[in-house]
């Protein structure tokens, strides 16, 4: 039986634990020991990792950076990241391999689909960082963008909360969570859990996605063997 392989998306957010911003230690070894375990079950993994605990971009006090530089700072925010969870993946364990779409030799590989899939083949978690290398994209279409690349079967979101949700349920208590959606749902509801060209991309080639809470313990693990939890969203 084959391999079942999965990219997971992370934002940067995950790794600030309740600091909410830099990287959290604590929070950083949770993930890599999730990572693990999903990884000695024969999973192969890649994942996407965000930069917003370190930059959100230049707008601040009705200042703002100029939109393809500010993009440029994020793109090396999400390194910093991926890097820092490499340690942490192999410090427990696995190995462990960061490319880069903006080629930052001396610290990452860069981006090659071949070289990513064969990394994948023989075991190796990858990081893919630096979104797609090209401003105005979101990590979330790099995230789908490298899940076709590699033929995963299933990209995985983490998130803050169980699923999505037809509003915020942070502030609006009888929010619905949905099971299933379509993408088409996900789009004319405007759901926002993924940018719209994501949820083309990934509807275009039949990739489901399932969005899921990060913070319960063992959900990363359980997400990425395949169990059924929070929000999956399909073409039909």
């Amino acid at each position: 039986m084959a391999s079942r392989r999965v990219i997971l998306k992370l934002s940067g957010q995950s790794l600030a634990g309740d600091p909410g911003w830099g990287i959290n230690l604590k929070a950083l070894f949770q993930i890599a020991k999730e990572l693990k375990t999903a990884h000695t079950r024969n999973i192969q993994i890649g994942i996407v990792v965000g930069g917003g605990n370190i930059w959100r971009g230049g707008r601040d006090q009705g200042l703002q950076l100029d939109r393809i530089i500010a993009d440029n700072m994020g793109m090396l925010a999400t390194i910093i990241n991926a890097l820092a969870l490499q340690d942490a993946c192999e410090q427990t364990g696995i190995h462990t391999r960061v490319l880069s779409a903006v080629e930052v030799a001396k610290v990452s590989e860069p981006f090659i689909r071949r070289r990513a899939v064969r990394h994948l083949e023989k075991g190796r978690l990858v990081i893919f960082a630096a979104g797609t290398g090209n401003p105005y994209f979101s990590t979330d279409t790099a995230a789908a963008l490298r899940a076709v690349e590699v033929n995963a079967d299933c990209l995985l979101k983490a998130t803050q909360v169980d699923g999505i949700y037809s509003d915020d349920p942070q502030r609006n208590p009888a929010a619905k969570l949905y099971k299933r959606l379509t993408f088409q749902e996900a789009i004319e509801k405007k759901l926002k859990i993924m940018d719209t060209s994501a949820l083309a991309l990934c509807q275009e080639n039949g990739l489901p996605v399932r969005v899921f809470n990060l913070h319960k313990p063992g959900n990363i693990t359980r997400a990425l063997t395949g169990e059924k939890l929070g929000t999956l969203v399909e073409v039909n």
